[in-house]
């Protein structure tokens, strides 16, 4: 096991094997020869596994149907604490085309030629292992929502004495951060070998730290971590709330930063607005370089799509790939996912996918992507920033610390709910019409005027607040 790749070493055991017999069993040879034969992967990393579908889809549906039984048979050969989750393979997908069917598509199209099937050969759960796959650089596709984080990010593997530590990424989910942590990762192993480099999530850290705490193992465990060249982690914000994993960070933090040691992080907000992260925690990182990283736009996820295109296995028209970009605007996994579906479908049909085809493939996506905001959840997203009960929104306290969270809270559910001013006023503590038509004029000053608000100590502009308000909404 190498040093500098130790958070991620597979286990090389018959732990697959294992599995798929249990789950063979639990769902009987029918339906494992229907659904899992052959049709998907299984990769053990740790205490998680994870299986290969062939599309977003069977994704869905095995997360659906499938999940208690997989998790099932999964703990019976790793223990309670394993974690199971369901991704789409391009392996598996790929391995479709070699029995794509023909026919016309609903454009009229004829199909294309289908390939010659190569002669099959069962792989064994051990032969179709692999490694963790870490983006490289080389693909982020560069906007004005990405490019500074994008040229921080090789900055950090250009010179190891970067003027900014740590750095810090953070944004809505699926804006890139993971990928730029993976290529800072990629590149640094394939161009210095010499130095040790260590990926892992926080959630990872944090499992390791347990155990060594169980086992007695900690002067082991900061050897480990507090001796690396450069250390990645990402996604912070699942250390919110847990103190002591936060002080063993930060401790870990403060030694590598004192040595000169480069220390790169993703989180999905501002470290200001993380209200359950220690002080001393926060304003580390914000010590060095923070970027934030936004949803990307019209050009920018144009390219996306056609640079993702070009390395899937199908055949898509110029219309297809327009219409997808110009329909999933949230972030690039959404991208990614649409892509899927038309890489399914040509799997599928062997023919080329065409606009009549990516709209008819992608209308039910579509309607599942449209994310109804109720009032309730506007006042748990609010509530949960500001640190404050729902009873008290509701009260008739007037202290900034109370009106400022109502004030925004009725404004986010005028411009995300189909509520009316009368009835956001009663929901929100049976204020009247007058108040909410206030309170929706003074946000919309406050924005104008790059007016502050307080939040956890810290002073942060409305319209970040917003920004992060809103994040949530569309992500819970």
């Amino acid at each position: 096991m190498q040093p500098d790749t130790i958070a991620f070493a597979p286990m090389f055991t018959s732990a697959e094997e294992q599995i798929l017999r249990a789950l063979a069993t639990a769902v009987g040879d029918h339906a494992y020869q229907q659904w899992f034969s052959d049709k998907t992967s299984l990769t053990v990393q740790d205490d998680e596994i994870t299986i290969g579908v062939a599309s977003p889809f069977l994704a869905d549906w095995f997360q659906k149907k499938y999940r208690s039984t997989v998790r099932q048979a999964a703990q019976s050969v790793l223990g309670p604490s394993v974690r199971v989750r369901f991704e789409v393979d391009p392996d598996v997908a790929g391995a479709q085309i070699q029995n794509s069917g023909s026919g016309e598509d609903v454009d009229g199209e004829k199909p294309a030629t289908p390939k010659p099937k190569r002669e099959s050969k069962t792989k064994s759960p051990t032969e179709r292992r692999r490694g963790r796959r870490f983006s490289d650089l080389s693909d982020f596709v560069k906007g004005p929502c990405n490019e500074l984080a994008l040229t921080a990010a090789h900055q950090i593997c250009d010179s190891a004495d970067a003027n900014f530590n740590p750095l810090l990424f953070h944004g809505p989910v699926g804006t890139g951060k993971t990928h730029l942590l993976e290529g800072i990762y990629r590149r640094l192993r394939r161009e210095n070998r010499e130095l040790q480099v260590v990926y892992l999530t926080s959630e990872a850290f944090a499992n390791y730290f347990t155990e060594a705490l169980r086992n007695h193992t900690l002067p082991s465990f900061r050897q480990r971590f507090r001796s690396v060249d450069i250390l990645l982690v990402d996604d912070v914000d699942f250390f919110e709330g847990k103190r002591v994993i936060q002080e063993e960070f930060l401790h870990t933090f403060k030694q590598l930063v004192s040595h000169g040691r480069q220390v790169v992080l993703t989180g999905n907000k501002h470290p200001r607005l993380s209200t359950k992260l220690s002080d001393e925690l926060k304003t580390r990182f914000l010590s060095g370089m923070v970027c934030r990283m936004e949803a990307p736009d019209a050009a920018t996820r144009k390219e996306i799509v056609f640079q993702k295109a070009r390395r899937l296995s199908g055949q898509f028209s110029d219309e297809a790939l327009n219409f997808v970009a110009d329909r999933f605007r949230n972030n690039v996994r959404e991208l990614e996912g649409a892509l899927n579906c038309l890489q399914t479908y040509y799997c599928m049909t062997g023919k080329r996918v065409r606009l009549g085809a990516a709209q008819q493939v992608l209308a039910d996506l579509e309607r599942d992507c449209i994310r109804v905001i109720r009032m309730a959840d506007v006042e748990e997203a609010v509530c949960n920033l500001f640190g404050i009960e729902a009873a008290c929104l509701k009260s008739s306290k007037r202290g900034r610390t109370v009106s400022q969270p109502r004030m925004l809270a009725m404004y986010l559910a005028r411009k995300h709910t189909h509520a009316a001013y009368s009835e956001i006023g009663g929901y929100f503590g049976g204020r009247n019409h007058s108040t909410v038509i206030s309170a929706e004029k003074r946000v919309d000053a406050l924005v104008t005027g790059s007016a502050t608000i307080q939040v956890a100590a810290q002073n942060w502009r409305v319209q970040d607040i917003l920004d992060t308000l809103e994040q949530q909404l569309r992500v819970s």
